[in-house]
């Protein structure tokens, strides 16, 4: 009998066993698991369906978004993971409210990430902008985690967390964050102080082994603030810290099932980019040959990409079968989720009423479409208010001789009322980016070689009426390349890299090649502008960082430039508040007009050329 009960025990034993040895996965081996992953990038402030620039509605916004994640939410059987990819902190008011006026609160971008439910967040370019007082604030304000791996300290340690866990029905999903690692050439050093910037092809080398070694995930995604073109700006797959390196790290770095892009604002839904057609469409492959598909949203919130990873277990071999699928959803159309919005109208109306406050008249509008073929009232406007900030001794400032500038947004018009009168919100359209304003020392012979550099990249040396004066990209017959998205023309380099200056009289021939077309004649004041003499120089904090490239042309060292060791005085906050505080000064109304201090010569020819090249970058409507 006892031997009958003994056995009995080692069949149960032997039986749960056997159980113990089968998958918690085995129920998915006929009916898959459904995971759905929807991205948030560079939504640049569009929180609400309402443009707080231009005081008209907007289709677009996170309001919108929170509709789609709470649809795919709903979906029987459907698990869900949302992320969100940097590039959230400057663009619309609201964040810059948030950012700049209101900080006695939590900040309004994470308590609505965190009323989302975002799983992972990673770090945009323009979020280290913002400032270690902001960012550091907000992120430990998030639920989520925030995954930024190749943003490392001095000792090498990361300074945000490199990648974070996620699991759905016991599956996990290991997020790895990278961002574009040129911030060091766009941002002054006391953005990212205690930061250093890795290539992101090594960093993910790095990381995927130890992921995969120490966490032997299910799923592996990429969130990565950074392009998928790796030959913009002219560079090669192999540039170290190449800025879009987001499709290097898919076909040289095994075990990501999908990637998820940002920074380069063009949508992608699967394929990535081919350097030989200069389109979207090709079939990225990792080192194994495993397809990698690149998914990444249009800025300002305008589409999403909704991506449905089916996993089907594989009993025999003990592995997922994994089947992914998905496409960018447009947010046009689709109406705000109505609990977003009842828990975020007190920040709506905080934000509108500090918008809404008017701040002076002027007389006239001024367009930044005009600054593309010539010298113009709006960039005027711009090196009038730079040269005053300088000049005023309460700024602090070191009196500045000559302006730098460029149109930040070649579609501004300020301002945005019928009647003259000037808003906050017009500070926006005057001046995209949270920009501070910065005097450096440089000689007339750099000063020369910097504008050499701004309008090589800006004008196409014209040989007959019929060419253009703007450059445009083209392909390899020698086609201007044209953006399905933007329904225009790619110029070789963005409009925001349009540099002139102000305070000095000078041409630029568009008859000659890029390096020799600049000829500057005198100072304003007709007195003798000298190659060898230091002069200084009001020039945006991006630009003194290196931003744009323009003063790489001048001689100036790598070292020089980083260290930024010309520079001899800067604004204590952004320029966009200066220029709110000009404004207010005003007593009367604010007369604009174009200083005609340069110019393009022949002047015939140049503006011939401008007559192609505006339809090229401004289509019919």
């Amino acid at each position: 009998m006892r031997k009958r009960i003994m056995l009995g025990f080692a069949l149960v034993a032997t039986l749960l066993a056997v159980v113990s040895c089968a998958s918690p996965f085995e129920k998915y081996a006929e009916e898959p698991l459904v995971i759905t992953f929807i991205e948030t990038t560079d939504i640049h402030g569009s929180a609400f369906p309402y443009n707080f620039i231009t005081a008209k509605p907007s289709d677009t916004s996170l309001a919108q978004i929170a509709t789609i994640v709470k649809a795919e939410r709903a979906k029987p059987g459907n698990e869900v993971v949302l992320l969100e990819n940097g590039d959230s902190l400057q663009g619309q008011p609201p964040v810059y409210y948030y950012n700049f006026e209101k900080i006695d609160v939590p900040h309004m971008w994470g308590e609505m990430l965190n009323f989302m439910d975002f799983d992972a967040v990673s770090v945009g370019n323009h979020d280290i902008e913002a400032g270690h007082a902001v960012y550091d604030k907000l992120y430990a304000e998030l639920d989520a985690d925030v995954v930024t791996a190749n943003a490392v300290k001095p000792d090498g340690t990361p300074y945000f967390k490199p990648y974070t866990i996620i699991e759905r029905q016991g599956v996990k999903i290991a997020i790895l964050g990278l961002i574009t690692p040129k911030i060091p050439e766009w941002l002054p050093p006391q953005f990212w102080t205690g930061m250093e910037f890795e290539d992101m092809v090594d960093s993910a080398r790095k990381w995927v082994k130890i992921i995969q070694d120490k966490e032997k995930p299910d799923v592996l995604i990429g969130l990565f603030h950074a392009g998928v073109d790796y030959t913009y700006g002219g560079v090669t797959a192999d540039k170290i810290a190449n800025e879009n390196a987001s499709q290097l790290v898919a076909e040289r770095v095994s075990g990501f099932d999908m990637i998820f892009v940002g920074h380069d604002h063009s949508g992608w839904s699967g394929p990535g980019y081919d350097p030989e057609t200069k389109k979207a469409g090709k079939v990225i492959t990792d080192p194994d040959g495993k397809v990698v598909p690149i998914y990444g949203g249009l800025a300002g919130a305008q589409s999403v990409p909704v991506v449905r990873m089916e996993l089907l277990w594989d009993k025999e071999a003990g592995t997922w079968t994994k089947k992914v699928e998905g496409s960018l959803v447009s947010v046009k159309g689709v109406p705000a989720d109505a609990d977003f919005m009842a828990k975020f109208q007190p920040a709506y109306d905080a934000v509108k009423a500090w918008v809404d406050r008017p701040v002076g008249k002027m007389d006239g509008k001024i367009y930044a479409k005009d600054s593309m073929t010539a010298d113009s009232p709006f960039v005027d406007l711009i090196h009038t208010i730079q040269l005053e900030i300088t000049r005023d001794p309460t700024n602090g400032l070191k009196p500045a001789d000559i302006s730098i500038t460029a149109p930040l947004d070649n579609t501004s018009i300020v301002p945005s009322s019928a009647d003259g009168t000037l808003y906050v919100r017009d500070m926006f359209n005057l001046y995209k980016y949270e920009n501070f304003l910065y005097t450096m020392e440089l000689t007339g012979a750099q000063i020369d070689m910097f504008l050499e550099s701004s309008y090589g990249v800006w004008v196409e040396t014209m040989d007959s009426p019929d060419d253009s004066l703007i450059a445009f990209k083209k392909d390899s017959s020698g086609k201007p390349v044209y953006n399905e998205r933007y329904q225009s023309y790619d110029t070789v380099s963005r409009p925001y890299n349009y540099d002139s200056a102000a305070g000095i009289k000078y041409t630029v021939d568009v008859t000659k090649p890029a390096g020799s077309r600049v000829a500057i004649s005198s100072m304003d004041d007709g007195s003798p502008f000298v190659l060898d003499k230091v002069y200084t120089v009001a020039i945006n904090s991006y630009r003194a960082s290196g931003g744009g490239g323009h003063l790489k042309a001048t001689g100036l060292s790598a070292d020089e430039i980083l260290t930024m060791a010309k520079v001899t005085s800067a604004t204590t906050k952004d320029l966009r508040y200066y220029m709110l505080k000009w404004f207010e000064g005003k007593s009367g109304v604010v007369k604009v007009g174009t200083d005609n201090n340069w110019k393009f010569i022949p002047e015939d020819l140049a503006a011939a050329g401008a007559e192609v090249s505006l339809p090229m970058m401004y289509p019919a409507k």
